[in-house]
């Protein structure tokens, strides 16, 4: 009797793009199995193995023991074959059949090794911009389609030179046998150098004329990895006021980007857990305090108390500013203002040449956009704000599977949208406001794409959107439900932002959560706008427990963008028309609406007859930003917000306010007008009456939810929406659940506010 087996094995995760198939070859040819390896259309690896048991049981000790390290195992399917008697242990060309699915390979950062290699002057690869190996570098930045080889993605236009090709073809080499994006000087994309008319400036080496340029103030923009970055001095106040005045972004805050962990912690606090994010193979933007009597300029993060710092993820970001005298430089995105980050060499001519002085460009397609990914701390918690490179697209798993697949549109600002089947969801990249156009179009390309690559078809799929009935996502839904002839569900915002925790969480499908709701606007059942609930949530259903106080919105869009409106709606509640002017003028707020006095009086007017009313944390936290003289226009998303909480993390607890809980058709009501009523009736520090009136909304949303609890077997208390982010309002929360046993969650694998909603929205249909 034979005691050799034949075993076909089945492997999904990150498995392609990872220097899997090399990795696997060495543990066949270690071990003594014969057969062969190779990637299939779902981005999966199949892989057939015969031999002795003991050889066969040697190779599965090494699958899982000695796997690369950005490779992710996440589901092993093994099964006895047919024994075929191979001679050999081969790697086949990729397949095209889908049996199981895996996900993209995000793109990684730049590994020790490689970087190593740039700067030795005995390796070929000496100062070169694009080194990467089966470890590290661009993925799905570079890809046109599955499965991951050399031939889908933009690599494929730079051959192999005969080097390269060795030791591509060399088993003992581990970082470059059958690695698909490696390259060389002789072979790789190339950098060029053009001043801002586009005229080619011949240097010896780009990258040390660009540092030169840059220590003398030039403002320069760089073709990264997933799009074009604008870099200049982050210590110079005159080059960013330039850079400021011709990107039209007053306020804005700018990322930086420094050369190692020493350099950061020469500028910002960083602690164990912050070190390890700025490392991680990920390598997304951080946001972290700034050091007293730091060299760091005030115009960076105007009226904020962290600033955002990445570390360089590719050989070309590491050369340049090692090359710089500070090592730390404003590293931010490449678009003209309220439009997409350019990609291409021809949109940065025709867009950035008015921001920028200089260019240095790159021959090798982006193919698709990745913006940076943003994370910070919220109350000791890592949260994500932006979900971009180096986590997108990896999917994340649901509790149980859909009965059909999914394809969700998400909402509206900072958005991204999603491809769902079995139990993965796949979100696309970050995409940004689809009121804007060309981010739209992105959506839809983005969605297409996932779509085609894991064989959801549209017209067999349920298309899931927002309720809101204006919003470009919503429409863009409703347009493909028509042409497709598809199911479309629409997903109450708040529910669907609730649910995206209980998402998370891998919480069964009969679960129910307490949920609060904490942001700047959706669209609520009863035709009002809502920003503050407490939702007692399952995935299909939700029930309203608590609210915010509905106030009067005057001007609508008007008064998210002034603060000073949505103030004077919350003080026509409780005064007369003469009584908020006098309060204005003592607060000296009645020239910051841009038509003054006279905007003032139409606002008043607006709040009386015919606002529409909102529930939002956001637009009371607008409110109180304004009333505390912190922010008088918002001219970036959740601008009066966070100034108010950077002001509020130097004060404290106070007495004095209160934001009492009302009940009003069996709801219970946070009233708002009485704390901000309470605002005005004692003298205290602005940091004081900022932290203690954002604390107050947490404290009693929480009250509201913990209260409520008891009459319902939940879970846990589900917090979520993009005032989430805030610690005080999340500290208040905790405040108000106490020592009540119940556990508070937030999202940590998508982003709470809007970039998180189509994780929601497909949760909604898990049964």
């Amino acid at each position: 009797m034979s005691s050799k087996s034949s075993l076909t094995i089945r492997i999904s995760g990150i498995v392609q793009g990872v220097g899997f198939r090399p990795f696997i070859y060495r543990a066949a040819t270690k071990s003594g199995v014969k057969g062969y390896v190779r990637n299939m259309g779902g981005s999966e690896v199949e892989v057939r193995i015969e031999g002795e048991v003991g050889q066969i049981s040697n190779f599965l000790k090494l699958l899982f023991l000695e796997k690369p390290p950005p490779a992710k195992l996440e589901k092993v399917v093994i099964e006895e074959s047919q024994f075929n008697g191979f001679d050999s242990f081969t790697i086949l060309p990729s397949g095209k059949d889908k049996k199981l699915y895996s996900m993209i390979p995000p793109d990684i950062a730049v590994c020790d090794s490689c970087i190593e290699e740039v700067y030795d002057p005995s390796d070929r690869h000496y100062m070169y911009a694009f080194n990467s190996c089966a470890w590290c570098g661009p993925r799905f930045s570079m890809m046109r389609d599955v499965p991951y080889d050399r031939q889908n993605t933009s690599m494929y236009d730079f051959p192999l030179c005969n080097e390269c090709r060795r030791e591509y073809e060399d088993p003992s080499n581990i970082r470059r046998f059958h690695a698909q994006g490696i390259s060389c000087p002789k072979c790789g994309p190339s950098l060029w150098l053009e001043d801002s008319e586009g005229k080619r400036i011949y240097v010896e080496d780009p990258i040390l004329e660009v540092a030169r340029l840059i220590d003398s103030g030039a403002i320069i923009a760089l073709k990264g990895l997933g799009g074009y970055h604008i870099a200049c001095l982050a210590t110079d106040d005159s080059v960013i006021r330039k850079l400021r005045e011709r990107k039209k972004r007053p306020y804005k805050p700018f990322a930086l980007m420094a050369l190692d962990l020493d350099t950061v912690e020469r500028y910002l606090e960083l602690n164990d857990i912050g070190r390890m994010v700025l490392t991680s193979p990920e390598r997304p933007i951080l946001l972290l305090p700034k050091r007293e009597n730091s060299r760091l300029s005030d115009l960076i993060a105007p009226g904020l108390d962290t600033i955002g710092v990445m570390l360089p993820y590719t050989p070309l970001h590491h050369m340049i500013l090692n090359e710089t005298e500070d090592k730390i430089l404003i590293m931010t995105s490449g678009n003209e203002h309220n439009k997409p980050m350019c990609t291409s060499v021809e949109c940065a001519r025709k867009r950035l040449s008015k921001i920028v002085d200089y260019f240095l460009h790159h021959n090798r397609e982006i193919v698709n956009r990745v913006d940076d990914s943003v994370v910070r701390f919220t109350a000791g918690r890592l949260t994500m704000l932006r979900r971009g490179r180096g986590y997108a697209p990896a999917w994340i798993r649901l509790p149980s599977e859909l009965d059909r697949p999914v394809i969700a549109f998400g909402a509206e600002l900072q958005t991204a949208g999603a491809v769902a089947f079995s139990d993965k969801v796949i979100l696309t990249q970050f995409i940004g406001d689809t009121d804007e156009l060309e981010n739209l179009e992105f959506l839809e390309r983005m969605i297409s794409f996932f779509s085609n690559v894991y064989q959801v078809s549209p017209s067999e799929a349920i298309l899931v959107a927002d309720m809101h009935p204006q919003y470009a996502t919503r429409v863009l839904a409703e347009r493909w439900s028509e042409n497709y002839g598809s199911d479309l569900v629409l997903v109450q915002h708040h529910h669907a932002h609730i649910i995206s925790v209980m998402a998370e969480a891998k919480l069964p499908p009969d679960s129910k959560v307490m949920g609060i709701a904490v942001d700047g606007l959706g669209y609520g059942e009863d035709g009002t706008f809502w920003g503050g609930e407490v939702l007692l949530s399952s995935y299909s259903s939700y029930r309203r427990i608590g609210s915010l106080r509905a106030q009067p919105m005057p001007g609508g869009d008007l008064a998210t963008r002034y603060p000073v409106r949505m103030l004077i709606g919350i003080l026509s509640t409780f005064m007369s028309d003469p009584e908020v002017i006098e309060t204005l003028g003592k607060l000296n707020l009645m020239d910051k609406l841009p038509r003054g006095p006279k905007e003032v009086e139409i606002s008043l007017l607006q709040a009386r007859k015919r606002s529409p009313l909102i529930s939002s944390a956001g637009r009371v936290l607008d409110a109180i930003s304004a009333l505390l003289g912190l922010c008088y226009e918002r001219t970036y998303e959740g601008e009066p917000a966070m100034r108010l909480e950077a002001a509020a993390s130097k004060g404290r607890l106070i007495d004095g306010l209160e934001a009492p809980i009302v009940s009003k058709d069996g709801i219970k009501i946070v009233d708002t007008s009485r704390l901000v009523e309470s605002m005005l009736e004692i003298s205290g520090e602005i940091e004081d009456l900022a932290y203690t009136s954002t604390y107050l909304l947490g404290f009693s949303l929480g009250k509201i939810a913990v209260e409520s609890s008891s009459s319902h077997d939940i879970e846990f208390i589900a917090v979520s929406g993009g005032a989430a982010v805030n610690s005080i309002l999340i500290r208040g929360i905790e405040d108000a659940v106490g020592t009540e046993g119940l556990d508070i969650r937030l999202n940590y694998k998508v982003p709470p506010g809007d970039g998180g909603i189509a994780l929601g929205q497909v949760a909604y249909l898990l049964e």
